[in-house]
C-alpha cells in the first residue's frame, strides 16, 4: 500500500482524526508524526503531504455537511413509546402476519416488517405482544419491549443528498445511545431506541 493510501486510511477510520483535519483543527507534524510512530513509516515528509492533500479532498465535505444539517433543521420529529421488537423465524405463514397486522390496524396503531435473510423484525406496540406470542409460538428469536421509535420526517431533499442518516447514527453514538433497529421510507427515517434514551435522543436532534 502507498503512503498516501495508508494515510487517508489511517484518517478515515478515525472520524475524530477526520472531522479535525475537515475543519482545520489539527497539528500536521503531530499528526503526521503519531501516523509514522503506529504504522512504521519513516517518512516524515510524505506522510505530511499525504495528510495536507487529504484534507483538501475533505473540503467538498463541508459544504455537503451544511446541507446535511440544513436538511435535519428542517426534519420533523415524531416519538412513540411503549415500544416493541420481535424477531420472527423466517419459515412463519404470512397469514399469520396478515391476521396481526389486521388486528394493528383495527387499533390504528403501527406496524413495521422487516425481512431478512433467516429471519422478520416486528416493530409495533409492546401492547400486541401477546398476541405476537400466540400466533408465532416456538418461532419467536426474541423479543425487546420498553423501546421508543423516533421518526425523522425530513425534505425530500433527503433522497438526494448522501450521508444523512451517517450523520444522525453519529448524532446518537456521541449521545451514547445504541440504535436496537433502523428503517426509512421516503423522506421518513426510524429509529428504534431504548425508552431510557429517549430524552437523550430528543436533545441530540434539537437544532
Amino acid at each position: 500500500m502507498s503512503i498516501t493510501k495508508a494515510v487517508e486510511s489511517y484518517v478515515s477510520e478515525r472520524p475524530s482524526i477526520r472531522d479535525c483535519l475537515k475543519r482545520k483543527l489539527i497539528n500536521y507534524s503531530a499528526l503526521s508524526r503519531m501516523i509514522g510512530a503506529e504504522l512504521g513509516i519513516k517518512s516524515f515528509d510524505a506522510i505530511l503531504i499525504a495528510c495536507r492533500r487529504y484534507a483538501v479532498k475533505l473540503k467538498g465535505e463541508v459544504v455537503l455537511e451544511k446541507r446535511i444539517i440544513g436538511i435535519v433543521k428542517g426534519s420533523k420529529v415524531e416519538v412513540r413509546n411503549k415500544v416493541a421488537v420481535a424477531v420472527i423465524e423466517k419459515s412463519i405463514y404470512h397469514d399469520d402476519l396478515l391476521k396481526l397486522e389486521k388486528e394493528i390496524k383495527k387499533k390504528r396503531e403501527n406496524m413495521h416488517l422487516i425481512e431478512g435473510a433467516n429471519a422478520i423484525t416486528i416493530v409495533t406496540s409492546q401492547d400486541f405482544l401477546p398476541l405476537i406470542r400466540q400466533l408465532f409460538r416456538g418461532e419467536i428469536i426474541s423479543i425487546s419491549k420498553d423501546l421508543a421509535e423516533i421518526n425523522i420526517k425530513s425534505p425530500l431533499e433527503i433522497e438526494s443528498t448522501p450521508g444523512v442518516l451517517s450523520y444522525l447514527c453519529s448524532l446518537f453514538s456521541d449521545h451514547s445511545i445504541n440504535i436496537v433497529e433502523n428503517m426509512s421510507c421516503w423522506g421518513d427515517t426510524m429509529f428504534v431506541i431504548r425508552e431510557a434514551d429517549m430524552l437523550k435522543a430528543i436533545d441530540a436532534l434539537r437544532f
